[in-house]
């Protein structure tokens, strides 16, 4: 990791390996998340299939639609709001020490933190290389915290 001094602190660039795991919690806890919500709804005896059709695979493309639009809108407001949060990371990022940051260290508003999640769109899409450039780069930047002029950050002590 490398130093860098900030506001006259030290600090640390987090590097490839913690911000993986620290996505891969986030994965982890999203799957629970999804998994605690639909036994929820079979518990109460909603069936999803009622709301949208009384055709067959109108309803089948009318579920997948809605748990797509579901899950992508409770993962950017997730990700959003607790980059942009004073917490400064998701809990897969505060479990491993690291913080999202401004390129002056600063806390992220919610418009930026929304950019970087978005913007992870191109890392994934460039087949996984926008990612992997956070091992490479100087600042230990992936694709996405270059768009949005981001820097993860080992917490300090």
């Amino acid at each position: 990791m490398s130093p860098l001094t900030i506001e006259n602190r030290d600090v640390q660039y987090a590097g490839f390996w913690r911000r993986w795991l620290a996505n891969f919690l986030d994965g982890l806890l999203m799957w629970v998340f999804a998994i605690i919500i639909i036994v929820l709804l079979r518990l109460s005896g909603i069936k999803l299939t009622e709301l949208f059709s009384n055709d067959t695979s109108l309803k089948h493309s009318g579920i997948i639609l809605f748990w797509d639009c579901l899950l992508m809108s409770g993962m950017w407001l997730y990700f959003a709001l607790m980059e942009s949060s004073a917490y400064q990371g998701t809990l897969g990022k505060m479990a491993l020490g690291i913080r999202v940051t401004d390129l002056d260290g600063g806390q992220i508003d919610f418009g930026r933190a929304t950019g970087r999640y978005f913007a992870k769109i191109l890392s994934f899409i460039t087949l996984m290389i926008g990612y992997i450039m956070a091992a490479f780069t100087g600042k230990k930047q992936a694709l996405h915290d270059i768009i949005a002029g981001t820097v993860v950050l080992m917490r300090d002590k």
